[in-house]
């Protein structure tokens, strides 16, 4: 498998992980069909959008390559259909937001190093593109989005990027590397939601 065509797959299984994740979370807030695929694709693609117009690759994947909005669309449907087979949708919705904040955040600092960002700038693409979707789904079912409360997120991603530029720096970006990268940026939020870690907050 070439990186490019690697990339690829891990991008498009990161958009249906996001997009199942906004579904989700949209068939809690019992809304209808367009509204669940609409809070998926949007939850979805959201971060790669940003990415991509941050890095100048325009126009955006989302729209550019019809694969990413017909697998975003695929997933949301799916979830509305199958939901009733998804126990404690809370759970499930933290749960695939954390694999695609793993995904998202190995995939956008990658492109963004690519593309010739230095490894701050890409390490900061990267983040963006792991929160983007989890805060636009957040915030059309109404809910404070995650990066802004306690809990650790943005964080997560942050650090999962500047590992991305570690192994990018030492010519270990290849797909076993960056798979371990996802999986332990996945594994720490989820730990971090288990041990209930939080950001400092300012006193009252």
């Amino acid at each position: 498998m070439t990186g490019g065509y690697a990339l690829l797959v891990a991008d498009l299984i990161g958009v249906a992980v996001f997009a199942a994740s906004g579904a989700s979370a949209a068939v809690a807030k019992r809304l209808d069909l367009f509204g669940v695929a609409f809070v998926g694709f949007a939850a979805a693609l959201g971060g790669g959008i940003l990415r991509d117009l941050v890095i100048g690759a325009v126009p955006p994947l989302a729209f550019a390559d019809w694969r990413y909005a017909i697998t975003a669309v695929t997933a949301s449907v799916a979830v509305f259909w199958l939901h009733p087979a998804l126990h404690r949708v809370r759970r499930t919705v933290l749960v695939l937001d954390a694999a695609g904040l793993g995904l998202f955040t190995v995939t956008g600092t990658l492109k963004a190093l690519e593309a010739g960002l230095p490894a701050v700038g890409a390490c900061l693409v990267g983040m963006l593109t792991a929160i983007g979707g989890g805060l636009t789904r957040d915030l059309l079912t109404g809910e404070i989005p995650a990066v802004l409360q306690r809990e650790i997120y943005a964080v997560v991603a942050l650090c999962g990027a500047v590992l991305v530029a570690v192994l990018y720096r030492f010519g270990q970006a290849h797909l076993l590397p960056l798979a371990a990268a996802a999986v332990a940026i996945t594994g720490l939020r989820i730990l971090a939601l288990y041990r209930r870690w939080s950001a400092p907050v300012a006193a009252p």
